[in-house]
This record gives C-alpha cells, sequence and structure tokens, in this order.
C-alpha cells in the first residue's frame, strides 16, 4: 500500500493508506480524500494506484498541482510519481512514501545450500493483447469515470422495468447510448485523447445492453478462450498462449449484469443460493459462470468459444493435430460402429474431435446427442438433441445426464453421443454399448488411454451399484473398442498422441495395445512442437470386419516405416 502524508495549515498532519485503486482528491463530497479548503476545486486531482506506483493526474483545477521545487502538472495528463516527491494542491502539501519491497532473508550457509540459478523460479509476466487500446495508465480513470456514470444511468433510465416491459433490444440499446452519449457530454474530467471518450462510451453501450468488453473478444475468431477473474482482469487465449487484456468491466455489478443476460434466455439463474452456473451462448460457445461467496476475486466468467466455422478434419491435420492416415481409420471405426472413448485433459480439444468424428455418422441412422451443454455441431438429418437441467428454485425439477442416457433407450437410437461422462452415467452408457446400440461416442477427463479407463471404472461405481471390479471391467472391456488420448502440448497447440484399442480380458486386467502413438522430435524455430505420428506396428483385431463392410483401409498404414510416420 502506498501511504500519504497531508500536511495543511493550521491543522495537524494527517496520513492516508491507498491501496491499488482510482481515488478523487478534492472538496467535494464525492471525493476519496477531501480536502475542504478554497483553494481547493472541488474535483481537484485524481491519483492512481498500482501496485508500488502512484500516477497522479490534474483535473484543470483552478490553482492547478504541482511537484515541490518542481513544475506544475498539465490538467488532464497522467504523471508517474517516485517515492518521496511532494506534491502541492494550492497550501496543502501531499509527500508519497512508496514502500520498497522487502529484500529476501539470505538463509544461513550452514543450514540449506544456496538454490542453484537454474532452479530459481521465475515470474514471467503475463503478455498484453491489445484490445481496446487504452494504455494501463488511463484504464483506472475510465474505471472511475464508467462507475459514475453507471451510477447516473441507473437513475435516469431503468434498464431492468424496460426490458421486460417487452422494448426490443435495439431500442433498448438506442435509448441507453442516448442517455449515455448526454451524460458523457456532462463530463468534468476532461480525457487527453478523444478517442479514449469513443472507446468510454461504445464500452458503456456494451455494458449496459449486452455483454461489456466481451462484446470485443467475442467478435474475434482468433480468440478460443475467454475469462474474466472480476471486473478489472481479463485474460484471453490466443493460439494457445494465454494473454491479459486490456478491457475491463465497470464493476462487480457489470459482470453479474453480463452473467444474467447470458444464463436468463436459457432459464437458468446465477444468485448466492446458487453461485454457479453452465450455459451457452447463441452460437454454442460454453459458458461457466461462478461469483461470491465462492469465488474470492468477484464475478467470474469462463467462456470456451466455438469457431464460426466447424472445423473439419483436413483443418486438424493442417494444424499438425493428427495424421490423414490416423483421420482415416477413425472414420472406418465409426463406420463399422466401433464404439469410441475421446480421452484427454481441460482444453484439449475432446469436444473438437468429437464433433468431428460425429461427422462420420450415417445420414440415414437416429442418432441422439446428449449434454450437459448443448454445443456439439452435428449435421445429420436424423438428429435429437436432449440436454440436461438444473433444479430450479426450490431445488427440484433436475434432469441429469444419467437420466437423459435411460431415457434415449427408449427412443429407438442407432447411435448415441454423450458429450461428457463424468457421473454414475456411464453405467448406463457402457450397458447401452453392450446392448445393441454400437458405435456411440462419448468422451472423458483423463491423462492416458489407461488413466481413462480406471477413470471409467470409478464413475460406474458412482452410480451407486455395489458391483464387483471384475464385473466392471468385463462391462468396460466389451463395450469401448477404441480410445482416442488428445493433449494440449507445452506449446499450446494439442495433438492427437495415442490411438489404442482394448483387446480382451487377462485375469481382472484389461489388455490395450497401440495402434498410433505421437512422438515428439524436437522444437523449431518459431518454438513449436515439432513431432510424428507413428503406426506402432500392431494390427486391429477388428481388420476382418472392415473387409467384409467392403471398407477401403489399406493395412500397410499400420507398420511401422523406417523414416518414421507422418510428420506434424
Amino acid at each position: 500500500m502506498i501511504k500519504l502524508i497531508i500536511r495543511q495549515p493550521g491543522a495537524a498532519d494527517s496520513a492516508v493508506q491507498l491501496a491499488p485503486g482510482a481515488y478523487l482528491i478534492g472538496s467535494s463530497r464525492e471525493c476519496h480524500i477531501r480536502l475542504e479548503r478554497p483553494e481547493i476545486s472541488g474535483r481537484h486531482a485524481q491519483f492512481i494506484v498500482r501496485e508500488q506506483e502512484l500516477t497522479v493526474m490534474d483535473l484543470g483545477s483552478s490553482n492547478g498541482t504541482e511537484i515541490k521545487n518542481g513544475p506544475s502538472l498539465y490538467p488532464h495528463e497522467p504523471y508517474d510519481i517516485p517515492n518521496g516527491t511532494r506534491l502541492k494542491l494550492g497550501r496543502v502539501e501531499i509527500e508519497v512514501q512508496i514502500p520498497r519491497p522487502a529484500p529476501p532473508t539470505p538463509s544461513p550457509s550452514s543450514s540449506v545450500p544456496a538454490t542453484p540459478e537454474h532452479l530459481t523460479p521465475t515470474k514471467e509476466a503475463v503478455p498484453v493483447l491489445k484490445i481496446s487500446g487504452v494504455d494501463a495508465k488511463m484504464r483506472p480513470i475510465l474505471q472511475e469515470i464508467k462507475k459514475h456514470a453507471h451510477k447516473e444511468l441507473l437513475a435516469r433510465l431503468n434498464l431492468k422495468k424496460l426490458a421486460l416491459s417487452g422494448i426490443s433490444h435495439q431500442e433498448l440499446a438506442e435509448q441507453a447510448a442516448t442517455m449515455i452519449r448526454e451524460i458523457l457530454s456532462q463530463l468534468t474530467i476532461q480525457l487527453p485523447d478523444p478517442k479514449l471518450l469513443e472507446v468510454l462510451e461504445r464500452e458503456l453501450i456494451q455494458e449496459a445492453v449486452g455483454l461489456g468488453p466481451l462484446e470485443y473478444l467475442i467478435e474475434r475468431d482468433d480468440i478460443t478462450e475467454i475469462m474474466v477473474n472480476g471486473p478489472d482482469r481479463v485474460y484471453v487465449e490466443r493460439d494457445g498462449v494465454l494473454y491479459r487484456t486490456d478491457t475491463a468491466f465497470a464493476d462487480s455489478n457489470q459482470v453479474l449484469s453480463a452473467i444474467e443476460r447470458i444464463v436468463s434466455p436459457l432459464g437458468r439463474r446465477i444468485d448466492e443460493s446458487s453461485p454457479m452456473v453452465d450455459a451457452r451462448l447463441p452460437d454454442g460457445s460454453r459458458v461457466n459462470a461462478i461469483i461470491p461467496p465462492l469465488s474470492l476475486v468477484g464475478p467470474t466468467i469462463t467462456i470456451r468459444k466455438f469457431s464460426r466455422k466447424a472445423l473439419q478434419a483436413d483443418d486438424l491435420v493442417r494444424f499438425g493435430s493428427i495424421s490423414p492416415e490416423i483421420v482415416q481409420f477413425l472414420a472406418v471405426c465409426v463406420a463399422v460402429r466401433k464404439n469410441i472413448l475421446i480421452s484427454g485433459g481441460t482444453g484439449s480439444g475432446k469436444t473438437t474431435l468429437l464433433n468431428i468424428l460425429s461427422g462420420f455418422l450415417p445420414n440415414r441412422e437416429r442418432i441422439v446427442t446428449i449434454e450437459d451443454a448443448a454445443e456439439l455441431q452435428l449435421q445429420q438429418e436424423h438428429l435429437v438433441r436432449l440436454e440436461s437441467r438444473p433444479p430450479n428454485v426450490e431445488g427440484r425439477g433436475a434432469i441429469t445426464i444419467r437420466d437423459l442416457v435411460r431415457n434415449a433407450l427408449r427412443m429407438r437410437p442407432d447411435r448415441i453421443v454423450v458429450g461428457e461422462c463424468r457421473g454414475g452415467e456411464a453405467l448406463d452408457m457402457l450397458q447401452a454399448m453392450n446392448t445393441g446400440h454400437d458405435g456411440s461416442l462419448t468422451t472423458i477427463h483423463a491423462n492416458s488411454p489407461r488413466d481413462a479407463l480406471a477413470r471409467l471404472e470409478t464413475l460406474v461405481l458412482m452410480a451407486g451399484f455395489d458391483l464387483p471390479l471384475r464385473a466392471i471391467r468385463e462391462q468396460v472391456a466389451s463395450a469401448i473398442h477404441i480410445v482416442v488420448q488428445i493433449s494440449r502440448e507445452r506449446d499450446g497447440s494439442r495433438k492427437l498422441v495415442n490411438v489404442s484399442e482394448i483387446t480382451k480380458m487377462e485375469g481382472d486386467v484389461i489388455t490395450m495395445q497401440d495402434l498410433f502413438v505421437f512422438r515428439q522430435t524436437g522444437w523449431d524455430a518459431e518454438n513449436r512442437i515439432v513431432g510424428v505420428f507413428e503406426p506402432t506396428g500392431a494390427i486391429p483385431t477388428f481388420m476382418e470386419e472392415i473387409q467384409r463392410a467392403k471398407l477401403n483401409l489399406d493395412i500397410s498404414i499400420f507398420r511401422r516405416k523406417n523414416g518414421g510416420g507422418t510428420h506434424a
């Protein structure tokens, strides 16, 4: 925290400690630091506090702001103030004390050896992605203006009442925009760059009737993930790299408003009694929100964006995520009705791959998809989409994935596609695969094909039946034919790292064989992973079945090559 020593004529010195934020100094009641003196303007200056940094901007005061024994500050321009500086506002003197970070305490050389330099942890700064074009020094000032403008807008225009009255979104936006322009025209704080006023107006309109800064980010096709950690910290993922953006919400209430605008059309709610929600945007992007008291940083939003154009298998080949031979093999597996389990970590691309494999399903078959939040983009004609439902305000009426899987069995499905197995529905899914619904697809969170089977066993036990472990493993070995493992690599790229076949049971152990693996060979000039997709030499046990189905699959794709496999 930064400490200010305030000295006024005829009064004892006073001390103020400021946490990071924006503070108004002046004689009016709205100021955070109030100096009731005739030479102090109502809104005299603004202090912007960051970690061990202080920026001061004079707000066009009548008597100015100056550095003692130094220059006067130009109005409406931010100045970085070093430690020990004495500012003069009329006859008031403010001494700035910025604490220095405490040096690390050296440990005795006799007790613990010094950490080698190459093992010392380093804090690498998160790169900033320019979205709004607002300088970091000016963002706290804009935030302060936005807070006042929002209060004034709510006092003049009841947006919720207008929305409930049936007014169209366009009319609501026009009324809000007119009122916001009127409020901004009455600003007492002048911005140094006229373009900032345009940015401020656009952000205020977006927050009043839309999703605030999220509007910027959702429009960009190169952004794949949006993460809001409270009002002031908005992060994105682009090309597998995490960035902090220069956008921000006015305050936590505006983040809550954005969440409500996302979940309300879906019949879902978020409040203190139900502080977590899963939802989706109109384009199918997945949304998760969690608010205080569970979130200690303020309302948090995570959006996994969907590409406006559905990715195809050729796109994954072009990205180096998969090889043409593996695509060909998986397409044949779908055609011969093999049950496929896609395994991977969070954000590794499981749903993307599930979408692509679903594209190989025949158009003439009846397909039932089951999801928590509908995001699969199947194009088949005979398609039934089911989505789970959370409990209502009274805590009743919840429809789980397991309920939908059991109901789907009565809907005469040829194929069942479950977005993700994460609970007791795993047992019903395995039974469906073992009772005439071959060719089904699902995903699971796991780090390897063997871990995926272990996790599947755990999920089956969550169904509440006391089944012997061997019986569960027999169900798994009989139901699942192919496990596809995908991984998000250190460079942010997604790679299919294993295609494994479940062969049989030997004693109490499920046996598997790898058909294809990804082997990393190094890094390229742009610091991206380079490797090859290699066949292991193992032949699928159902090769004869493929030949009987008259499907064109060259057995040579499984043979080991001296020069390696397909490069990625």
